[in-house]
């Protein structure tokens, strides 16, 4: 079964990650601008952060056979750090319109600030002059209120809610969500948000419409294989194939396509493997480490081992 893993902050993870996510069948991922643990102090961090999401990370990724895109936007716990907010703004268009990029994202609140609240509303505007989608970033406190909060602005903004996916969803706000017809976002994380049990009994109670499935994996304690896991677990406890498959992958295709920007052909007929590449001159070998070499029209999607 082929799996996307549509939020995955892969500048953290390493090429084993890599390595792991491709032999168990993600053909791609989706990597959204997010807070690196650390306070950013300048604009131009941000700029060089953005910089090897579009750049770098896509060709890492593609050394192991995997589809890398992002989304880029202002995360909500810099948006009150003013300063700092006002130079990213000024720098978001330029990487919103670059190749790769499927939505705005991930924005929303972290402790619902006036602040906070400005620039969510900047960027859905940026995001509606685009016509590109939205990925929002429920809040870890207060969850049920700022998901609420989220959908009432996006609303009130005019966002048709199938371009918008609420993400990092919980059995407290799953039924809103989906009512409300935006897609479901569900991050298997280990304690903090959504385990891979609890997600196979919501997809009993809800099935797989505008259900979507991902990992979040970061450089907290996370498990970039969180997307794959799930998929086996739910296959074992009688989950349908086609639910799985949707959860896992097609749901994601169908929201983060409407960017034009995410096409199943990128993988079904990928480009070759040649990790002799260099990227800015610089390689992911090291040490001597013989390149993995393939021949094109080799490989084939559900085929990404690399030894």
């Amino acid at each position: 079964m082929m799996l996307i893993d549509p939020h995955a902050h892969m500048v953290s993870r390493t090429t084993d990650d890599y390595a792991a996510m491709a032999a168990s069948g993600v053909v791609a991922v989706i990597e959204p601008a997010f807070w690196l643990g650390q306070p950013r102090t300048f604009v131009g961090t941000y700029v060089d952060y953005l910089s090897s999401i579009v750049g770098f990370e896509r060709f890492r990724a593609g050394q192991f056979g995997i589809r890398h895109y992002c989304t880029v936007g202002l995360n909500s716990k810099e948006a009150n750090n003013e300063e700092l907010a006002e130079g990213v703004m000024e720098w978001l268009p330029r990487f919103a319109l670059k190749e790769g990029v499927v939505a705005i994202g991930e924005i929303g609140y972290d402790e619902q600030t006036p602040l906070e609240d400005k620039y969510f509303r900047l960027q859905l505007e940026l995001a509606k002059e685009l016509n590109l989608p939205v990925m929002i970033h429920t809040p870890h406190r207060d969850k049920k209120r700022g998901t609420t909060r989220s959908m009432d602005v996006c609303e009130e903004h005019g966002i048709d809610p199938s371009m918008v996916i609420i993400d990092h969803n919980n059995e407290e706000t799953a039924a809103e969500t989906l009512q409300r017809g935006y897609w479901a976002g569900f991050t298997i994380y280990p304690s903090t948000k959504m385990g891979n049990e609890r997600m196979v009994e919501l997809l009993k109670q809800y099935g797989s419409e505008r259900i979507i499935v991902d990992s979040a994996c970061d450089w907290g304690i996370s498990d970039c294989l969180g997307v794959a896991k799930t998929a086996t677990l739910a296959l074992e406890r009688g989950i349908p194939q086609e639910v799985v498959h949707r959860v896992c992958y097609q749901n994601a295709l169908d929201a983060y396509g409407q960017s034009g920007q995410m096409n199943e052909e990128d993988w079904l007929n990928p480009s070759a493997i040649d990790q002799r590449t260099l990227f800015e001159g610089n390689t992911i070998l090291r040490g001597g480490r013989e390149p993995h070499i393939e021949v094109p029209g080799e490989r084939r999607a559900g085929q990404l081992i690399i030894e």
